[in-house]
């Protein structure tokens, strides 16, 4: 890996297990979803690893104690669409009590650039802290529009969760967003001439919704 980016590999094997089964072509939909949501999870409890407690009063049933809670700003999640829809359910299975926004982007085919048509969030997004999610991380336009636009609606702390990403893409977010940290299972070879990344896995949102 280029030493240069400046981006965290989640390593677990249970996740990089999981992520050959869904780099494979064999692999179908169903569970294509349900290993993406798996390893959605999973990052999801690494991500969340650093999260600040403070202490509470409790009681249990035998006894008062003081005990350990999250501290610090509640939590939002932001998927890209389409294929971010796919990483969603992971995290909210770790994080239910999350805020849910939306961003539409979508990469023009001729130029690569992405294109907006859609952004809904929650009202308190300055209070919270977001994590941004989208399975592919390839020329980096996308996830860094995605984080602009967070940024010009008041979000102050912002993580980008991707599955599969590429140098070039990693990049441009660290260039453009050098403020937010970056979270990826894999960093692949490079992106071919179509904007793909190789190895990658094909279209994440095809593979995960069936429409290849």
């Amino acid at each position: 890996m280029n030493e240069n980016l400046k981006v965290t590999v989640i390593d677990h094997p249970l996740v990089q297990h999981k992520l050959t089964i869904m780099r494979r072509k064999e692999t179908g939909s169903n569970e294509f979803r349900q290993l993406l949501r798996e390893i959605a999870m999973l990052m999801g409890y690494e991500i969340t690893r650093n999260f600040p407690l403070e202490d509470v009063e409790i009681e249990t049933p035998v006894a008062k104690c003081t005990a350990k809670r999250i501290a610090g700003k509640k939590v939002g999640i932001v998927p890209i669409l389409r294929a971010g829809l796919g990483m969603l359910d992971g995290m909210l299975d770790i994080v239910p009590a999350a805020r849910v926004g939306h961003i539409g982007l979508y990469r023009d085919p001729k130029t690569l650039k992405p294109v907006e048509y859609y952004c809904k969030l929650p009202s308190d997004v300055a209070d919270r802290t977001l994590i941004v999610v989208d399975p592919m991380l390839a020329t980096g336009g996308s996830s860094s529009a995605a984080l602009t636009m967070l940024k010009e609606h008041g979000a102050k702390s912002l993580i980008l969760m991707c599955l599969v990403s590429a140098p070039e893409g990693v990049r441009v977010v660290n260039k453009e967003h050098p403020d937010v940290p970056v979270y990826v299972a894999a960093v692949d070879d490079h992106l071919n001439d179509k904007g793909y990344i190789v190895p990658g896995l094909g279209d994440a949102g095809d593979r995960i919704f069936g429409t290849l």
